[in-house]
């Protein structure tokens, strides 16, 4: 049979139906609330490829270099011809049909999902990577189930499945078809703590279809509840918009939320009594805790989706509070470091007793670690860096990144806290210390020092045993994962894609700011000279394969990509750079979309990296404009997006608030059509006051709340809004809290923090946004 029914299947059927179809037939079985449905088995999707003899040429199709873009794109072009352009055989055609009938009498809306018999592996994640339609009818029906099966074969799937190693002829697809319903309200629902794994269950809830929670359109309101005497800690959301089905259409449509219901608790005692009723049976009958999505309509509580909790820690170690964790923990400023709580460092060890302090500088990525110092003065002194070495150097480069990542530490003569140096060492969370002007001459080579990179010193002799380390993902990742839930977007700042997991592991909203430059700078060659000696497809790989990997990590999480801005005087040191203009002041000079303009062949191969990705499937990716001054930029930047054959009203983009007149001119830019705009606090704050950042002499003066920056950020929110564009922030202050207050009162779209600091942003946020909450109605 073709066929099989929700509930002659159960958890064992997991080669036949997939995850999801395995997940909803154990579920029905149990007696809980499915709502009706079938599964076209994997075997019938093995059989139409077998049967119509292009199984051999599909899977010929796809064995090609995955590194490779173009042959990437031809490959999941084929194979989904192959299968779309295959009809179906008549039998299989009215055995579907006719089941389908069956469901609501014919006339049911339904949902077609897909269902992989590897997308539940615990050492690898499908998710997101093959279709699900919603309210479809008879009409549509055969078409959606052939794209579930041709959604195998996507460019980020084949990718996905190469660099996994898996076979692609090994892994199947069924397609769940069930009836739709169309939620009043829908949520998540964790039957345990998701980190400890106690007796204490969290409820998520929106109105409408869940999948605005799943996808992150909307923050749903959040609900903690003791499981022995059904005590809440209830937090209500501002839900501003909400998935449902459009009546004329039968589309799903995304509409906004009336004012009265925004701010409205959405699950009632009652609701909260029947959904715990049903995760506690749930959990009784899979004998471990379940995360489920549940909706409800005319009063009945309905399951869609339960799956096993994969983040409970088996160690036994006590999680943090899912308020902040321990405040003797220390408290980020937003600068990248911690500030020690009274009585302490950051860290569990105490350097202060180690020796003398002889080098000091900013510190610049919080931690204390104790190793071998190296002195590097040329890129070929990085080959004696080792594991648990701390680099010393003047300035660090991007190729230094590799050895970056082997170090406990960097110590570097030069840079401020928005250096190369400063940036990456926080995301890779490395201790650093930046501009101590000396250390490469203080120091000697293989002298052991300890490295304290909040108070910014380096001390003589070892005070951190090695086995005090931690994984520097782990440091960032949330002791509990459920997030404050909150109406304004936290996001988190990416350098380099090496960073990506750990950034992931913040738990953010998505990337406010990926950053090109260190892509294209860790080439070792100006733009012009690499394409020069590789070629323009060699160039625009670079691009397409350090996005793709971030775009991956937070898929279906939203990452903005900002075009090339980097200074003269980082390019002049590349090969080629002898080309570069000899700047008097470079970041006043030939940079972001100045350049960009100015060199539109190269800035045309950088689009067509967009460009490829879009068609790869990753539309989380969101293009950013840097150094804009005015309309006639983003009308020029919006000219060549056309001409790259990227549609400007299909695809989000936006430009950077980082000159005063950009800031003053914003209604001119949303009139233009750009989607958001994005502040870039370091650049703006220093062309608004005359102040270098990198400047020793004044950079006590450069001050990110400053009255003339907070009045141009304020502005700017206020006209953005009245013309219905998107605003953020993704330089240095979006991390400090007191930015972060003025933020949330102004009614900023979305804030951007570094890796460290996102959590206790989110928290700043949750903060100010229920004391505004409590003063509406006071």
């Amino acid at each position: 049979m073709a066929v099989l029914w929700l509930d002659e299947i159960s958890a064992g059927d997991l080669e036949k139906v997939g995850g999801k179809g395995a997940s909803l037939g154990e579920l029905t079985g149990a007696g809980l609330p499915v709502p009706p449905g079938f599964v076209v088995t994997a075997g019938t999707y093995r059989a139409f490829i077998e049967d119509a003899e292009i199984d051999e040429e599909l899977f010929e199709a796809v064995d090609v270099d995955v590194d490779d873009s173009s042959a990437l794109a031809d490959a999941a072009d084929r194979a989904q011809e192959l299968i779309l352009e295959t009809p179906f055989p008549e039998e299989l055609r009215e055995e579907i049909l006719a089941s389908y009938r069956e469901v609501g009498n014919g006339e049911a809306f339904v949902a077609v999902r897909s269902s992989a018999t590897a997308e539940d592996l615990p050492d690898a994640s499908f998710a997101g990577q093959q279709e699900t339609f919603l309210n479809v009818t008879e009409e549509d029906l055969l078409d959606r189930v052939r794209e579930c099966w041709a959604s195998l074969f996507t460019q980020r799937a084949i990718y996905y499945r190469q660099e996994q190693g898996f076979d692609h002829s090994a892994v199947n697809i069924a397609v769940v078809v069930q009836q739709m319903v169309d939620a009043e309200k829908s949520g998540v629902m964790f039957t345990s703590h998701p980190s400890t794994g106690d007796p204490t269950m969290i409820i998520e809830a929106a109105w409408g279809l869940g999948e605005a929670v799943v996808s992150g359109a909307v923050s749903p309101d959040n609900y903690v509840i003791d499981r022995e005497d059904r005590s809440m800690d209830v937090t209500i959301a501002e839900k501003k918009v909400k998935h449902e089905k459009d009546e004329a259409t039968g589309q799903t449509v995304e509409r906004e939320v009336p004012e009265d219901k925004r701010t409205q608790r959405v699950v009632s005692g009652d609701e909260i009594d029947a959904l715990m009723d049903l995760g506690e049976r749930v959990e009784d009958h899979y004998g471990e805790p379940q995360d489920v999505e549940w909706a409800i309509v005319d009063g009945e509580v309905y399951m869609l989706q339960s799956r096993p909790i994969t983040t409970i820690d088996e160690s036994g170690s006590d999680a943090a509070d899912a308020e902040g964790g321990d405040p003797a923990k220390g408290l980020t400023d937003g600068s990248g470091s911690v500030q020690a709580a009274e009585g302490g460092s950051a860290d569990t060890a105490d350097a202060s007793g180690s020796g003398e302090v002889i080098v000091d500088g900013l510190g610049s990525s919080p931690g204390t670690v104790s190793g071998p110092a190296r002195i590097v003065t040329k890129l070929d002194d990085l080959a004696k860096v080792g594991e648990g070495d701390i680099i010393v150097t003047e300035m660090t480069m991007p190729d230094m990144v590799p050895a970056m990542k082997r170090a406990s530490g960097i110590i570097t003569d030069e840079g401020g806290m928005t250096s190369h140096a400063a940036i990456v060492s926080r995301e890779l969370g490395v201790p650093a210390i930046v501009g101590t002007t000396n250390a490469t001459t203080v120091l000697e080579d293989g002298q052991v020092v300890t490295l304290d990179g909040d108070k910014g010193s380096v001390l003589e002799g070892s005070a951190v045993e090695p086995d005090e380390e931690t994984e520097p993902v782990e440091e960032v990742r949330p002791q509990s994962p459920v997030k404050p839930m909150t109406a304004t977007e936290v996001k988190v700042n990416v350098s380099i894609p090496e960073a990506a997991e750990r950034a992931a592991a913040t738990g953010a909203d998505g990337v406010g700011l990926l950053r090109t430059e260190h892509m294209i700078l860790s080439l070792n060659q100006t733009p012009e000279k690499f394409i020069d000696e590789n070629g323009p497809d060699a160039y625009t790989k670079e691009l397409i394969d350090g996005i793709r990997g971030v775009a991956d990590e937070f898929y279906p999480r939203p990452v903005r990509v900002r075009t090339l801005d980097a200074p003269t005087d980082e390019f002049r040191q590349l090969e080629g750079g002898e080309d570069e203009p000899n700047e008097h002041n470079p970041m006043l000079g030939y940079r972001g979309i100045r350049r960009s303009l100015d060199r539109t062949d190269v800035f045309a191969h950088e689009l067509e990296a967009f460009r490829r990705l879009y068609e790869m499937g990753y539309d989380n990716v969101e293009i950013m404009l840097p150094l804009v001054n005015d309309a006639e930029d983003v009308y020029r930047a919006k000219e060549c997006m056309k001409e790259a054959g990227i549609d400007p009203e299909k695809r989000k983009w936006g430009a950077m608030i980082e000159t005063p007149a950009a800031a003053l001119s914003v209604e001119e830019l949303a009139e233009a059509g750009i989607d958001f705009a994005s502040f870039g606090t370091n650049d703006l704050t220093q062309y608004t006051l005359a102040v270098d950042r990198n400047n020793e002499h004044v950079a006590d003066r450069f001050d990110e709340l400053h009255p003339a920056v907070l009045r141009l950020i304020g502005d700017v929110i206020e006209t953005c809004r009245e013309h219905d564009v998107d605003t953020s922030i993704c330089g240095q202050a979006g991390s400090k809290p007191e930015m972060v207050q003025f933020l949330a009162n102004e009614g900023i779209t979305s804030i951007s923090a570094n890796i460290d600091a996102v959590r206790d942003v989110q928290h700043e946020v949750k903060r100010v946004e229920q004391k505004l909450l409590l003063d509406s109605v006071r």
